[in-house]
């Protein structure tokens, strides 16, 4: 009597998702994808300040009182916070477990060195470690004022317009935005892939969108400090 064969298949589960290397590149995706989306509009919101004080801090009231009455001031500021958090804090992790990964993968180095990728794939390692240590600086800087002397509460303004006229602030800035630049750059076109968007036929589109998109992002940015370093915004 032949005994019957079982075939074990386990179902997936959000811990083997996470444990595996598509799951780590699919949330960087995601993550990823909602960092840019929160660039994209946090530029917008910076661009405000080229119309005059009473603009940009309309502004930034209008964000802590977004969502009234259902939401408590500043409660939707909080959730896009937590949002955003979560999502750096995912896209760090799976970077460096990935980084690892790849690290174990191959333990020695190839005797010929030929670099086949861009400098941006190169750099997103180094450019993810500058825009973290940033984002740290940028917080203490601009939304508590623990390391801005001249920090005025309420007063983005005056805040903004008080670090750009700091070399350091206009050099700390101006980096972490061009490493901005070619992180999104080459992780947009990365995302598409890992989502399965990506294909031959799109390649050239995707390319051509996350060049356009890094440098739309870039420029918006930078556009800031260079406003207050030429008396455009004073």
């Amino acid at each position: 009597m032949a005994l019957a064969t079982r075939t074990d298949k386990r179902p997936s589960t959000p811990r083997t998702l996470w444990d595996s290397t598509i799951g780590k590149k699919t949330v960087m995706a995601v993550s990823g994808l909602i960092m840019l989306l929160y660039l994209f509009l946090h530029m917008i919101g910076n661009l405000k300040i080229f119309f005059g004080p009473a603009e940009i801090n309309h502004y930034a009231h209008w964000l802590r009182t977004l969502g009234e009455p259902v939401m408590h001031y500043e409660w939707s500021l909080w959730l896009f916070r937590v949002v955003l958090v979560v999502s750096v804090v995912a896209h760090g992790v799976c970077a460096y477990q990935l980084s690892r990964r790849d690290i174990k993968a191959r333990p020695t180095q190839y005797v010929h060195k030929k670099p086949r990728a861009t400098y941006a794939t190169r750099t997103m390692r180094w450019g993810g470690v500058i825009l973290g240590l940033f984002i740290v600086w940028h917080i203490l800087d601009i939304t508590t004022g623990t390391v801005h002397p001249g920090f005025e509460e309420g007063k983005p303004y005056n805040n903004v317009v008080d670090t750009f006229s700091t070399w350091y602030g206009n050099v700390i800035y101006i980096t972490a935005m061009l490493a901005m630049g070619m992180h999104v750059r080459h992780g947009l076109w990365s995302a598409a892939q890992t989502l399965g968007v990506g294909s031959r036929v799109r390649d050239r589109s995707l390319k051509a969108l996350a060049n356009g998109l890094a440098l739309v992002l870039t420029v918006g940015f930078v556009s800031v400090p260079v406003g207050v370093m030429t008396g455009v915004v004073s």
